[in-house]
Protein backbone atom coordinates (compact mmCIF):
# COMPACT_ATOMS: atom_id res chain seq x y z
CA UNK A 1 0.00 0.00 0.00
CA UNK A 2 1.90 3.47 -0.47
CA UNK A 3 2.19 6.00 1.91
CA UNK A 4 2.45 10.12 2.60
CA UNK A 5 3.46 11.58 5.95
CA UNK A 6 2.15 14.84 6.95
CA UNK A 7 1.92 16.77 10.68
CA UNK A 8 -2.19 17.57 10.02
CA UNK A 9 -4.41 15.90 7.72
CA UNK A 10 -7.37 17.91 7.23
CA UNK A 11 -10.69 15.69 5.19
CA UNK A 12 -12.72 18.14 3.75
CA UNK A 13 -12.36 21.17 2.06
CA UNK A 14 -15.66 23.32 3.85
CA UNK A 15 -14.52 25.35 6.30
CA UNK A 16 -11.85 23.34 7.24
CA UNK A 17 -9.71 24.93 4.58
CA UNK A 18 -9.48 27.40 7.56
CA UNK A 19 -8.31 25.17 9.48
CA UNK A 20 -5.33 23.82 7.16
CA UNK A 21 -4.03 27.64 6.91
CA UNK A 22 -4.16 27.49 10.57
CA UNK A 23 -2.29 24.77 10.92
CA UNK A 24 0.14 25.61 8.13
CA UNK A 25 0.79 29.65 9.70
CA UNK A 26 1.99 27.47 13.10
CA UNK A 27 4.26 25.45 10.92
CA UNK A 28 2.71 22.23 10.36
CA UNK A 29 2.81 20.31 6.88
CA UNK A 30 -0.43 20.21 5.94
CA UNK A 31 -3.08 17.58 3.59
CA UNK A 32 -6.38 18.04 2.44
CA UNK A 33 -8.34 15.15 0.97
CA UNK A 34 -11.76 16.10 -0.62
CA UNK A 35 -14.16 12.94 -1.36
CA UNK A 36 -15.73 15.13 -4.26
CA UNK A 37 -14.12 16.45 -7.27
CA UNK A 38 -14.78 20.09 -5.81
CA UNK A 39 -13.87 22.34 -3.09
CA UNK A 40 -16.21 23.95 -0.74
CA UNK A 41 -18.61 21.53 0.42
CA UNK A 42 -22.19 22.48 2.18
CA UNK A 43 -19.72 26.06 2.74
CA UNK A 44 -20.05 26.80 -1.01
CA UNK A 45 -23.64 26.22 -1.50
CA UNK A 46 -24.15 28.49 2.06
CA UNK A 47 -25.17 32.30 2.72
CA UNK A 48 -22.18 32.82 3.52
CA UNK A 49 -22.23 34.44 6.47
CA UNK A 50 -20.60 33.74 10.18
CA UNK A 51 -21.56 34.14 13.44
CA UNK A 52 -18.55 35.02 15.35
CA UNK A 53 -19.62 37.53 18.59
CA UNK A 54 -16.42 40.25 19.15
CA UNK A 55 -13.94 39.87 16.38
CA UNK A 56 -11.91 42.26 14.84
CA UNK A 57 -14.29 43.17 11.64
CA UNK A 58 -17.51 43.57 14.09
CA UNK A 59 -15.06 45.82 15.75
CA UNK A 60 -13.74 47.58 12.74
CA UNK A 61 -17.49 47.91 11.49
CA UNK A 62 -18.51 49.77 15.25
CA UNK A 63 -20.28 47.04 16.64
CA UNK A 64 -20.06 47.47 20.32
CA UNK A 65 -19.94 43.80 21.97
CA UNK A 66 -17.99 42.12 24.77
CA UNK A 67 -17.47 38.58 25.26
CA UNK A 68 -19.36 38.57 28.34
CA UNK A 69 -22.79 39.67 26.54
CA UNK A 70 -22.25 36.78 24.06
CA UNK A 71 -21.44 34.00 27.07
CA UNK A 72 -24.50 35.57 28.52
CA UNK A 73 -26.56 34.84 25.33
CA UNK A 74 -25.31 31.40 24.65
CA UNK A 75 -26.18 30.85 28.26
CA UNK A 76 -29.55 31.33 27.86
CA UNK A 77 -29.56 29.65 24.35
CA UNK A 78 -28.07 26.62 24.75
CA UNK A 79 -29.98 26.04 27.94
CA UNK A 80 -27.51 23.45 28.99
CA UNK A 81 -28.19 21.55 25.81
CA UNK A 82 -24.37 21.41 25.14
CA UNK A 83 -21.74 22.05 28.11
CA UNK A 84 -20.36 25.79 28.85
CA UNK A 85 -16.80 24.29 27.81
CA UNK A 86 -17.60 23.18 24.35
CA UNK A 87 -19.70 26.42 23.55
CA UNK A 88 -17.08 28.95 24.86
CA UNK A 89 -14.32 28.16 22.75
CA UNK A 90 -16.85 30.14 19.83
CA UNK A 91 -16.73 33.21 22.53
CA UNK A 92 -12.41 32.61 23.66
CA UNK A 93 -10.76 31.62 20.09
CA UNK A 94 -13.47 32.77 17.48
CA UNK A 95 -11.87 36.31 17.16
CA UNK A 96 -8.41 34.62 16.22
CA UNK A 97 -10.16 32.41 13.53
CA UNK A 98 -11.34 35.08 12.23
CA UNK A 99 -7.79 36.95 12.21
CA UNK A 100 -6.27 33.86 10.20
CA UNK A 101 -9.02 34.73 7.78
CA UNK A 102 -7.81 38.72 7.28
CA UNK A 103 -4.30 37.24 7.33
CA UNK A 104 -4.13 33.88 5.10
CA UNK A 105 -7.11 35.09 2.47
CA UNK A 106 -7.66 37.75 -0.35
CA UNK A 107 -11.56 38.56 1.10
CA UNK A 108 -13.00 41.33 2.10
CA UNK A 109 -15.80 41.79 4.27
CA UNK A 110 -18.72 43.44 5.49
CA UNK A 111 -21.08 43.46 8.52
CA UNK A 112 -24.58 42.32 8.23
CA UNK A 113 -26.28 45.38 9.60
CA UNK A 114 -29.36 44.64 11.50
CA UNK A 115 -29.47 41.05 10.68
CA UNK A 116 -30.44 40.59 14.42
CA UNK A 117 -29.71 37.15 16.78
CA UNK A 118 -32.02 34.46 16.17
CA UNK A 119 -33.46 34.97 19.81
CA UNK A 120 -32.41 38.99 19.91
CA UNK A 121 -35.05 39.19 23.29
CA UNK A 122 -33.00 36.69 25.29
CA UNK A 123 -30.24 38.14 27.73
CA UNK A 124 -27.12 39.34 26.03
CA UNK A 125 -29.31 39.00 22.56
CA UNK A 126 -28.43 41.64 19.85
CA UNK A 127 -31.05 43.09 17.83
CA UNK A 128 -28.25 44.44 15.61
CA UNK A 129 -26.71 41.77 14.99
CA UNK A 130 -23.18 39.72 14.93
CA UNK A 131 -22.70 38.34 11.63
CA UNK A 132 -20.08 39.01 9.02
CA UNK A 133 -20.18 37.91 5.28
CA UNK A 134 -17.70 38.54 2.60
CA UNK A 135 -17.38 41.12 -0.20
CA UNK A 136 -17.78 39.43 -3.70
CA UNK A 137 -15.02 38.23 -4.73
CA UNK A 138 -13.53 37.47 -8.26
CA UNK A 139 -13.58 34.16 -8.45
CA UNK A 140 -11.76 33.94 -11.72
CA UNK A 141 -8.70 34.78 -9.33
CA UNK A 142 -8.24 31.47 -9.17
CA UNK A 143 -7.21 30.33 -12.45
CA UNK A 144 -7.61 26.49 -13.30
CA UNK A 145 -8.80 26.23 -9.85
CA UNK A 146 -12.24 28.20 -10.80
CA UNK A 147 -13.74 24.76 -12.21
CA UNK A 148 -13.11 23.20 -8.97
CA UNK A 149 -15.62 25.53 -7.01
CA UNK A 150 -18.69 23.67 -5.85
CA UNK A 151 -21.50 24.78 -8.87
CA UNK A 152 -25.23 26.15 -7.21
CA UNK A 153 -27.55 23.73 -7.70
CA UNK A 154 -29.21 26.05 -10.24
CA UNK A 155 -27.55 28.67 -12.25
CA UNK A 156 -28.91 32.17 -11.08
CA UNK A 157 -31.61 33.42 -13.96
CA UNK A 158 -28.87 36.84 -13.82
CA UNK A 159 -25.42 37.48 -13.24
CA UNK A 160 -25.33 39.19 -9.71
CA UNK A 161 -23.55 38.42 -6.50
CA UNK A 162 -26.52 38.51 -4.15
CA UNK A 163 -24.98 38.77 -0.33
CA UNK A 164 -27.08 38.77 2.66
CA UNK A 165 -26.95 42.01 3.48
CA UNK A 166 -28.47 42.03 -0.52
CA UNK A 167 -30.66 39.55 -0.53
CA UNK A 168 -33.33 41.62 1.74
CA UNK A 169 -33.89 44.11 -0.44
CA UNK A 170 -34.00 42.63 -3.33
CA UNK A 171 -36.87 40.61 -2.54
CA UNK A 172 -38.55 44.26 -1.61
CA UNK A 173 -37.63 44.47 -5.36
CA UNK A 174 -41.29 45.67 -6.20
CA UNK A 175 -41.91 47.31 -3.01
CA UNK A 176 -38.74 49.72 -2.09
CA UNK A 177 -36.58 51.92 -3.91
CA UNK A 178 -33.91 50.69 -2.27
CA UNK A 179 -34.51 47.20 -3.68
CA UNK A 180 -34.56 48.41 -7.15
CA UNK A 181 -31.43 50.67 -6.48
CA UNK A 182 -29.70 47.24 -5.05
CA UNK A 183 -30.94 45.04 -8.26
CA UNK A 184 -29.49 47.55 -10.63
CA UNK A 185 -26.55 47.80 -9.06
CA UNK A 186 -25.68 44.35 -8.60
CA UNK A 187 -26.78 43.69 -12.34
CA UNK A 188 -24.14 46.00 -12.89
CA UNK A 189 -21.09 44.77 -10.87
CA UNK A 190 -22.29 40.93 -12.64
CA UNK A 191 -22.64 42.21 -15.62
CA UNK A 192 -19.34 44.64 -15.83
CA UNK A 193 -17.49 42.52 -14.25
CA UNK A 194 -17.88 39.71 -16.84
CA UNK A 195 -17.00 42.72 -20.03
CA UNK A 196 -13.65 42.74 -17.80
CA UNK A 197 -13.40 39.45 -17.84
CA UNK A 198 -13.85 39.35 -13.59
CA UNK A 199 -16.68 36.88 -12.48
CA UNK A 200 -18.08 37.90 -8.75
CA UNK A 201 -19.50 35.69 -6.47
CA UNK A 202 -20.94 35.85 -3.41
CA UNK A 203 -22.11 34.18 -0.21
CA UNK A 204 -20.69 31.37 0.44
CA UNK A 205 -19.00 30.75 -2.97
CA UNK A 206 -16.95 34.16 -2.57
CA UNK A 207 -15.98 32.29 1.27
CA UNK A 208 -15.02 28.89 -0.38
CA UNK A 209 -13.04 30.53 -2.78
CA UNK A 210 -11.80 33.26 -0.90
CA UNK A 211 -10.50 29.84 1.27
CA UNK A 212 -9.07 28.28 -1.61
CA UNK A 213 -7.38 31.06 -2.56
CA UNK A 214 -4.92 30.88 0.97
CA UNK A 215 -4.80 27.45 0.52
CA UNK A 216 -2.99 27.71 -2.84
CA UNK A 217 -1.07 31.01 -1.90
CA UNK A 218 0.25 28.14 1.07
CA UNK A 219 1.11 25.60 -0.87
CA UNK A 220 -1.36 23.55 0.52
CA UNK A 221 -1.78 20.56 -0.95
CA UNK A 222 -5.20 19.45 -1.99
CA UNK A 223 -6.48 15.56 -2.98
CA UNK A 224 -9.45 15.82 -5.06
CA UNK A 225 -11.61 12.49 -5.42
CA UNK A 226 -10.09 10.77 -2.55
CA UNK A 227 -12.37 10.07 -0.01
CA UNK A 228 -11.53 8.65 3.41
CA UNK A 229 -11.73 4.85 3.89
CA UNK A 230 -10.20 4.41 7.41
CA UNK A 231 -8.76 5.61 10.36
CA UNK A 232 -5.20 4.49 11.45
CA UNK A 233 -5.63 3.85 14.82
CA UNK A 234 -2.09 2.61 17.06
CA UNK A 235 -2.02 2.25 20.79
CA UNK A 236 -5.20 4.52 21.05
CA UNK A 237 -4.31 7.14 19.43
CA UNK A 238 -5.00 8.25 15.75
CA UNK A 239 -1.92 8.53 13.83
CA UNK A 240 -3.55 8.56 10.21
CA UNK A 241 -5.69 8.20 7.15
CA UNK A 242 -6.36 5.82 4.64
CA UNK A 243 -7.82 6.52 1.83
CA UNK A 244 -8.63 5.77 -1.93
CA UNK A 245 -6.89 7.48 -4.52
CA UNK A 246 -6.63 7.01 -8.34
CA UNK A 247 -8.44 3.72 -7.77
CA UNK A 248 -5.96 2.78 -5.02
CA UNK A 249 -5.71 2.72 -1.06
CA UNK A 250 -3.01 5.17 0.23
CA UNK A 251 -2.18 5.23 4.10
CA UNK A 252 -1.08 9.05 4.93
CA UNK A 253 0.52 9.19 8.17
CA UNK A 254 -0.61 11.96 10.82
CA UNK A 255 2.24 12.54 13.22
CA UNK A 256 -0.26 15.68 14.88
CA UNK A 257 -3.38 14.56 13.87
CA UNK A 258 -6.37 13.90 12.08
CA UNK A 259 -9.22 16.74 11.68
CA UNK A 260 -12.26 15.49 10.03
CA UNK A 261 -14.77 18.28 8.85
CA UNK A 262 -15.84 16.59 5.78
CA UNK A 263 -20.02 17.58 6.20
CA UNK A 264 -22.98 15.89 7.88
CA UNK A 265 -25.33 12.71 6.84
CA UNK A 266 -27.55 14.88 4.70
CA UNK A 267 -28.17 12.36 1.69
CA UNK A 268 -28.32 9.42 4.08
CA UNK A 269 -31.89 8.13 3.83
CA UNK A 270 -31.73 5.20 6.56
CA UNK A 271 -29.38 7.54 9.08
CA UNK A 272 -32.20 10.22 8.50
CA UNK A 273 -34.88 8.22 9.16
CA UNK A 274 -33.60 6.19 11.88
CA UNK A 275 -32.44 9.64 14.05
CA UNK A 276 -34.46 12.22 12.71
CA UNK A 277 -38.01 11.25 11.26
CA UNK A 278 -39.51 8.61 8.54
CA UNK A 279 -41.41 11.50 7.00
CA UNK A 280 -38.08 13.12 5.69
CA UNK A 281 -36.89 12.68 2.06
CA UNK A 282 -33.13 13.35 1.26
CA UNK A 283 -33.91 15.33 -1.66
CA UNK A 284 -35.74 18.26 0.65
CA UNK A 285 -31.71 19.36 2.11
CA UNK A 286 -30.07 21.98 0.70
CA UNK A 287 -26.55 20.78 1.62
CA UNK A 288 -23.72 19.49 -0.67
CA UNK A 289 -25.45 16.25 -2.76
CA UNK A 290 -22.00 14.24 -1.93
CA UNK A 291 -22.56 14.31 2.08
CA UNK A 292 -23.53 10.80 3.36
CA UNK A 293 -21.80 10.93 6.53
CA UNK A 294 -19.07 8.62 6.05
CA UNK A 295 -16.65 10.66 8.37
CA UNK A 296 -19.07 10.06 11.08
CA UNK A 297 -19.55 6.20 10.28
CA UNK A 298 -15.66 5.72 10.20
CA UNK A 299 -15.13 7.48 13.12
CA UNK A 300 -17.84 5.78 15.42
CA UNK A 301 -16.57 2.40 14.27
CA UNK A 302 -13.08 3.76 15.98
CA UNK A 303 -14.90 4.38 18.96
CA UNK A 304 -16.01 8.02 19.16
CA UNK A 305 -19.49 8.75 20.87
CA UNK A 306 -21.78 10.61 18.81
CA UNK A 307 -24.43 13.48 19.70
CA UNK A 308 -27.60 15.56 18.37
CA UNK A 309 -28.21 13.32 15.83
CA UNK A 310 -32.12 13.57 15.64
CA UNK A 311 -30.93 17.53 14.74
CA UNK A 312 -29.78 19.35 11.23
CA UNK A 313 -30.09 22.90 10.43
CA UNK A 314 -33.50 22.89 9.76
CA UNK A 315 -34.79 25.51 6.72
CA UNK A 316 -38.34 25.07 5.47
CA UNK A 317 -38.58 24.91 1.53
CA UNK A 318 -40.63 23.97 -0.98
CA UNK A 319 -40.39 20.32 -2.07
CA UNK A 320 -40.15 21.55 -5.63
CA UNK A 321 -39.37 18.91 -8.48
CA UNK A 322 -35.47 19.38 -9.56
CA UNK A 323 -31.74 18.84 -7.78
CA UNK A 324 -32.95 21.42 -5.07
CA UNK A 325 -36.10 22.26 -2.58
CA UNK A 326 -37.02 25.88 -2.93
CA UNK A 327 -35.74 27.52 0.04
CA UNK A 328 -38.41 30.45 2.33
CA UNK A 329 -36.39 32.27 4.08
CA UNK A 330 -37.77 35.98 3.80
CA UNK A 331 -41.06 34.73 2.29
CA UNK A 332 -42.27 33.74 5.97
CA UNK A 333 -41.52 36.67 7.48
CA UNK A 334 -43.64 39.00 4.94
CA UNK A 335 -47.24 39.78 5.41
CA UNK A 336 -50.15 38.26 3.34
CA UNK A 337 -49.18 34.51 4.14
CA UNK A 338 -49.55 31.88 6.63
CA UNK A 339 -48.94 28.21 7.69
CA UNK A 340 -51.14 25.90 8.36
CA UNK A 341 -51.05 22.17 9.06
CA UNK A 342 -53.20 19.32 7.03
CA UNK A 343 -56.52 20.60 8.98
CA UNK A 344 -56.20 24.38 7.54
CA UNK A 345 -54.65 25.47 10.91
CA UNK A 346 -52.19 27.91 11.68
CA UNK A 347 -49.67 26.62 14.24
CA UNK A 348 -46.51 28.82 14.33
CA UNK A 349 -45.11 31.64 13.84
CA UNK A 350 -44.24 31.64 10.45
CA UNK A 351 -41.26 34.17 10.56
CA UNK A 352 -39.55 32.40 13.43
CA UNK A 353 -35.66 31.41 12.73
CA UNK A 354 -35.45 28.31 10.58
CA UNK A 355 -34.06 25.87 12.57
CA UNK A 356 -37.14 26.59 15.27
CA UNK A 357 -39.32 26.73 12.46
CA UNK A 358 -37.98 23.17 11.10
CA UNK A 359 -37.80 21.59 14.41
CA UNK A 360 -41.71 23.03 14.54
CA UNK A 361 -42.50 21.17 11.27
CA UNK A 362 -41.53 17.70 11.98
CA UNK A 363 -43.96 17.56 15.09
CA UNK A 364 -46.65 18.00 12.05
CA UNK A 365 -47.80 15.55 9.88
CA UNK A 366 -45.98 16.59 6.47
CA UNK A 367 -46.16 18.15 4.15
CA UNK A 368 -47.96 21.38 5.94
CA UNK A 369 -49.15 23.81 3.60
CA UNK A 370 -48.16 27.85 3.47
CA UNK A 371 -51.26 29.96 1.92
CA UNK A 372 -51.32 33.27 0.32
CA UNK A 373 -52.98 35.68 -2.23
CA UNK A 374 -52.57 37.49 -5.68
CA UNK A 375 -51.29 40.36 -3.48
CA UNK A 376 -48.74 38.74 -1.61
CA UNK A 377 -47.54 36.86 -4.90
CA UNK A 378 -47.31 40.16 -7.07
CA UNK A 379 -45.14 41.65 -4.19
CA UNK A 380 -42.52 39.74 -3.09
CA UNK A 381 -39.61 37.16 -4.63
CA UNK A 382 -40.79 33.34 -3.68
CA UNK A 383 -39.16 30.16 -3.26
CA UNK A 384 -35.63 31.07 -4.36
CA UNK A 385 -36.45 32.44 -7.58
CA UNK A 386 -39.90 33.38 -8.71
CA UNK A 387 -39.89 36.77 -9.02
CA UNK A 388 -43.06 39.31 -8.27
CA UNK A 389 -46.15 39.08 -10.64
CA UNK A 390 -43.97 35.87 -12.31
CA UNK A 391 -46.84 32.50 -12.59
CA UNK A 392 -45.66 29.73 -10.10
CA UNK A 393 -43.56 27.05 -12.41
CA UNK A 394 -46.43 24.88 -14.39
CA UNK A 395 -44.35 22.32 -12.79
CA UNK A 396 -45.02 23.14 -9.31
CA UNK A 397 -48.87 22.36 -10.35
CA UNK A 398 -48.04 19.49 -12.57
CA UNK A 399 -46.57 17.99 -9.03
CA UNK A 400 -49.13 19.02 -6.51
CA UNK A 401 -46.35 20.81 -5.03
CA UNK A 402 -48.68 24.45 -5.59
CA UNK A 403 -53.24 24.71 -5.74
CA UNK A 404 -54.50 27.57 -6.96
CA UNK A 405 -58.23 28.51 -6.96
CA UNK A 406 -60.59 31.79 -7.27
CA UNK A 407 -61.83 31.62 -3.83
CA UNK A 408 -60.20 30.33 0.05
CA UNK A 409 -63.69 27.81 0.43
CA UNK A 410 -62.71 26.45 -3.51
CA UNK A 411 -58.75 26.41 -2.19
CA UNK A 412 -59.85 24.66 0.73
CA UNK A 413 -61.78 21.65 -1.01
CA UNK A 414 -58.90 21.33 -3.40
CA UNK A 415 -56.22 20.77 -0.88
CA UNK A 416 -58.55 19.55 1.85
CA UNK A 417 -57.57 21.99 4.07
CA UNK A 418 -61.28 21.85 5.67
CA UNK A 419 -60.76 24.34 8.68
CA UNK A 420 -58.77 27.17 6.26
CA UNK A 421 -61.67 29.44 5.73
CA UNK A 422 -62.10 30.00 9.43
CA UNK A 423 -58.15 30.31 10.35
CA UNK A 424 -58.46 33.29 7.18
CA UNK A 425 -61.16 35.39 8.92
CA UNK A 426 -59.42 35.28 12.21
CA UNK A 427 -55.81 35.97 10.71
CA UNK A 428 -57.33 38.51 8.64
CA UNK A 429 -58.87 40.74 11.71
CA UNK A 430 -55.47 40.26 13.74
CA UNK A 431 -53.53 41.59 10.55
CA UNK A 432 -55.72 44.36 10.62
CA UNK A 433 -54.98 45.51 13.96
CA UNK A 434 -50.88 44.57 13.48
CA UNK A 435 -50.92 42.20 16.22
CA UNK A 436 -50.88 38.26 15.95
CA UNK A 437 -52.63 37.48 19.16
CA UNK A 438 -51.86 33.64 18.31
CA UNK A 439 -48.42 33.30 17.40
CA UNK A 440 -47.13 36.62 18.05
CA UNK A 441 -45.46 37.20 15.07
CA UNK A 442 -43.46 40.17 14.20
CA UNK A 443 -42.69 40.98 18.08
CA UNK A 444 -39.21 39.76 17.28
CA UNK A 445 -36.73 42.41 16.02
CA UNK A 446 -35.62 38.86 14.20
CA UNK A 447 -39.06 38.50 12.19
CA UNK A 448 -39.07 42.16 11.54
CA UNK A 449 -35.12 42.33 9.43
CA UNK A 450 -37.39 40.51 6.71
CA UNK A 451 -40.70 41.85 6.84
CA UNK A 452 -41.93 44.49 4.48
CA UNK A 453 -41.23 48.26 5.71
CA UNK A 454 -43.99 49.86 3.57
CA UNK A 455 -46.31 47.84 5.93
CA UNK A 456 -47.67 49.46 9.01
CA UNK A 457 -47.91 49.04 12.09
CA UNK A 458 -46.46 45.68 11.95
CA UNK A 459 -43.98 44.71 8.43
CA UNK A 460 -44.88 40.89 9.00
CA UNK A 461 -48.75 41.01 9.04
CA UNK A 462 -50.96 41.59 6.08
CA UNK A 463 -54.61 40.27 4.95
CA UNK A 464 -55.19 37.16 2.41
CA UNK A 465 -58.00 38.56 0.57
CA UNK A 466 -57.15 39.46 -2.89
CA UNK A 467 -58.20 36.80 -5.22
CA UNK A 468 -56.96 34.05 -6.37
CA UNK A 469 -55.58 32.23 -3.80
CA UNK A 470 -52.86 29.92 -3.60
CA UNK A 471 -51.21 27.11 -1.47
CA UNK A 472 -48.07 25.81 -1.59
CA UNK A 473 -46.34 22.53 0.56
CA UNK A 474 -44.08 22.88 2.60
CA UNK A 475 -41.51 20.44 4.43
CA UNK A 476 -38.58 20.85 7.01
CA UNK A 477 -36.12 21.13 4.29
CA UNK A 478 -32.10 21.68 5.84
CA UNK A 479 -28.91 23.30 5.34
CA UNK A 480 -27.27 19.98 6.64
CA UNK A 481 -27.30 17.82 9.61
CA UNK A 482 -25.83 18.93 12.48
CA UNK A 483 -25.37 15.70 14.94
CA UNK A 484 -22.21 14.33 14.52
CA UNK A 485 -19.09 13.15 16.66
CA UNK A 486 -19.21 14.64 20.02
CA UNK A 487 -16.15 16.48 20.48
CA UNK A 488 -14.75 18.91 23.47
CA UNK A 489 -13.98 22.50 23.64
CA UNK A 490 -10.60 21.43 21.52
CA UNK A 491 -12.81 20.13 18.77
CA UNK A 492 -11.34 16.38 20.11
CA UNK A 493 -13.41 13.29 19.70
CA UNK A 494 -14.70 11.84 22.19
CA UNK A 495 -15.73 8.68 23.40
CA UNK A 496 -19.01 7.70 25.23
CA UNK A 497 -17.00 7.38 28.44
CA UNK A 498 -16.00 10.94 27.61
CA UNK A 499 -12.41 10.09 27.61
CA UNK A 500 -10.23 11.45 24.99
CA UNK A 501 -9.68 9.75 21.13
CA UNK A 502 -6.04 11.41 21.12
CA UNK A 503 -5.42 12.48 17.35
CA UNK A 504 -8.92 13.04 16.54
CA UNK A 505 -10.66 16.36 15.80
CA UNK A 506 -14.06 17.04 14.15
CA UNK A 507 -15.40 20.00 13.38
CA UNK A 508 -18.47 21.32 11.55
CA UNK A 509 -21.19 19.38 10.85
CA UNK A 510 -19.11 16.22 10.75
CA UNK A 511 -19.30 17.16 15.04
CA UNK A 512 -22.27 17.39 17.38
CA UNK A 513 -23.68 21.40 17.05
CA UNK A 514 -21.60 23.18 19.74
CA UNK A 515 -24.52 25.16 20.19
CA UNK A 516 -26.96 21.87 21.22
CA UNK A 517 -30.12 22.38 19.40
CA UNK A 518 -30.35 25.68 18.49
CA UNK A 519 -28.89 27.77 15.86
CA UNK A 520 -27.90 31.36 17.87
CA UNK A 521 -27.63 33.46 15.25
CA UNK A 522 -26.85 33.62 11.18
CA UNK A 523 -23.71 32.23 9.93
CA UNK A 524 -23.61 30.03 13.34
CA UNK A 525 -23.02 26.83 11.65
CA UNK A 526 -20.31 28.26 9.46
CA UNK A 527 -18.95 30.30 12.71
CA UNK A 528 -18.39 27.22 14.46
CA UNK A 529 -17.09 25.59 11.51
CA UNK A 530 -14.08 28.22 11.62
CA UNK A 531 -13.46 28.45 15.32
CA UNK A 532 -13.20 24.88 15.81
CA UNK A 533 -10.83 23.63 12.95
CA UNK A 534 -8.87 26.99 14.28
CA UNK A 535 -9.02 25.65 17.62
CA UNK A 536 -8.23 22.16 16.66
CA UNK A 537 -4.83 23.33 14.23
CA UNK A 538 -3.54 24.89 17.12
CA UNK A 539 -3.94 22.43 19.58
CA UNK A 540 -2.66 19.67 17.12
CA UNK A 541 0.55 22.19 16.55
CA UNK A 542 0.84 22.60 20.49
CA UNK A 543 0.13 25.94 21.11
CA UNK A 544 -3.51 25.71 22.82
CA UNK A 545 -3.71 23.97 25.91
CA UNK A 546 -6.36 22.01 27.32
CA UNK A 547 -7.58 24.96 29.41
CA UNK A 548 -11.10 23.61 29.78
Amino acid sequence: MDEARYDFVVVGSGTGMLAALTAAEAGLSVLIVEKSKYFGGSTALSGGGFWIPNNGLLRRAGVVDTPERAREYLRHVTAGESPESRWDTHISHGPAAVDVMRRRTPLRWQWMTGYADYFPELPGGSAAGRAMEPKPFDVRRLGPDRARLRPPALAAPFPMPVSGRTYKWLNLVARHPRGVVTGAKLLGLGLGGLAIRREYQAGGAALAAGLFAGVRAARIPVWFETPLKDLVVEGGRVTGVVVTRDGKDVTVRASRGVLLSAGGFDRNAARRHKHQSPQLDTDWSLGNPENTGDAIDIAEAAGADLAFMNEAWWFPAVPVPGPMPGPLLAERSLPGQIIVNQQGRRFMNEAVNYMTAGQILLGEELPVWMVFDQRYRNRYVFGGGVFPRQPLPQTWYDAGVAVKAATVPELAAKTGLAALPGTLDRFNLQAASGRDDDYHRGDSAYDRYYGDPAVTPNPCLGPIDQAPFYAVKVVPGDLGTCGGIRADGLARALRPDGSIIEGLYATGNAAGNAFGRVYPGPGATIGQGLTFGYAAAQHAAGKLAAAH
